[in-house]
């Protein structure tokens, strides 16, 4: 079966509308009018809280809020709900963990093992837990091919290790990186297993019950869906071991002032009025994915990326950080002897939308001993044509700067 760009094309409004060729899919996606059009109906039709009344709009919101808790677990494997946890996005999921898991149990004498290729959501969480127990936090290092050093991963994971925090992919150069095997060097050694799903969720199957991680965090923005709306997967007996975060309404059973009493799995972690509109655009998001022939869309986005990889590849003056095969359809180059910015600077005026700079990745910028990247991030929204004009307007950027 065949992807049909055009018909898939056609139903995100700001793509069929915007004079721009937009290559920046890994900051945030576009939006479908599916999408769309299920935050404007709970808006105009169904807006109430949920939770909390006993009205008919409340009940309603309460019912659509809940199936949608439902239908996003089951699309990553996950067939209890009390294990979604509603948050801003990953960066909150993150955090929520390091503040609640990890105060309680990581000591002086633990390590935390990351990688240098992070994104900064999952280095400063633990970095601050890491101040404040003792503990060590330990980057994996890269191959010269800008791949995870398994060798020196099965080094850095000990007996000493408690918590293994790795994203499923670069956001920076698009490699997926091996975390089966490190959710398996985890569990060898007692460890918890955090992985960073924000650039995968909406490009590789996902099955966190298959993968046996431990903690699995994404955000809406990323897969078709609205900003300010995250998940975050946990085991049940961690999430129920785990002492609350942020308190307020919602999160509690009792209140007086001889002593409260927490509310159970979701709602402990989940304080305050919710990201409703938020939670159910992510659900219209998550059927709008499982609409498509994903085996198909996925082959006709990764076709695109070999394409522009391969013509990248005859500019000289272009090196591609991370051109390895099993990636995502991200491709980050440098330049040598010019900066990042002025070049995406010069793009934009060719009506080209890419990213540039350290990506929310310093560690990996001053590891690569470069200070930052031209991003490209394709979608399935992306025609051959537009790459044909990005690869133009590169070539006549650089004759212009060099």
């Amino acid at each position: 079966m065949t992807f049909d760009n055009q018909q898939f094309r056609q139903q995100f409004p700001l793509i069929t509308t915007s004079d721009q060729c937009y290559f920046d899919s890994a900051a945030t996606s576009q939006k479908p009018q599916a999408v769309i059009d299920v935050i404007n109906e709970y808006y105009t039709s169904q807006n109430a809280n949920v939770h909390r009344a006993a009205h008919k709009l409340s009940a309603v919101a309460t019912a659509k809020f809940e199936l949608a808790r439902t239908n996003i677990g089951k699309f990553i494997g996950c067939h209890n709900s009390k294990e979604i946890i509603f948050t801003k996005g990953t960066t909150e999921a993150i955090n929520l963990i390091a503040q609640t898991y990890g105060r309680a149990n990581v000591k002086a004498h633990h390590n935390i093992v990351v990688s240098v290729s992070e994104h900064h959501a999952n280095i400063v969480p633990w970095q601050q837990l890491c101040l404040a127990t003792g503990a060590e936090l330990r980057p994996i290092p890269l191959t010269e091919d800008h791949q995870l050093d398994l060798l020196a991963a099965n080094e850095l994971i000990d007996d000493n290790t408690a918590i293994v925090a790795i994203a499923h992919a670069s956001n920076v150069t698009g490699v997926i990186n091996p975390i089966g095997h490190l959710i398996k060097l985890a569990k060898e050694v007692g460890a918890v297993s955090v992985i960073d799903g924000a650039q995968t969720v909406a490009h590789l199957p996902i099955d966190v019950t298959a993968l046996d991680c431990d903690f699995f965090a994404f955000s809406g923005h990323k897969m078709y869906g609205p900003t300010g709306i995250g998940v975050l997967y946990g085991k049940e007996g961690l999430l129920d071991a785990m002492p609350v975060w942020q308190c307020g309404g919602e999160m509690i059973k009792k209140v007086s002032f001889s002593g409260t009493t927490f509310n159970q799995l979701p709602f402990k972690f989940e304080p305050g009025t919710p990201n409703i509109s938020g939670v159910l655009g992510l659900s219209a998001a998550v059927d709008f994915i499982k609409a498509q022939d994903n085996s198909a869309m996925h082959s006709y986005e990764n076709e695109l990326t070999s394409y522009l990889a391969s013509e990248l590849r005859k500019i000289e003056e272009i090196t591609i950080i991370g051109d390895v095969s099993d990636k995502l359809s991200v491709i980050s180059f440098i330049v040598e002897d010019e900066h990042p910015s002025d070049i995406a600077t010069l793009l934009n005026q060719h009506n080209i939308a890419v990213r540039s700079g350290h990506h929310c990745a310093m560690p990996l910028m001053e590891h690569l001993n470069i200070d930052g990247t031209i991003r490209i991030s394709l979608a399935p929204y992306n025609t051959l044509e537009e790459v044909d004009n990005l690869l133009e307007a590169i070539k006549k950027t650089l004759t212009f700067l060099i």
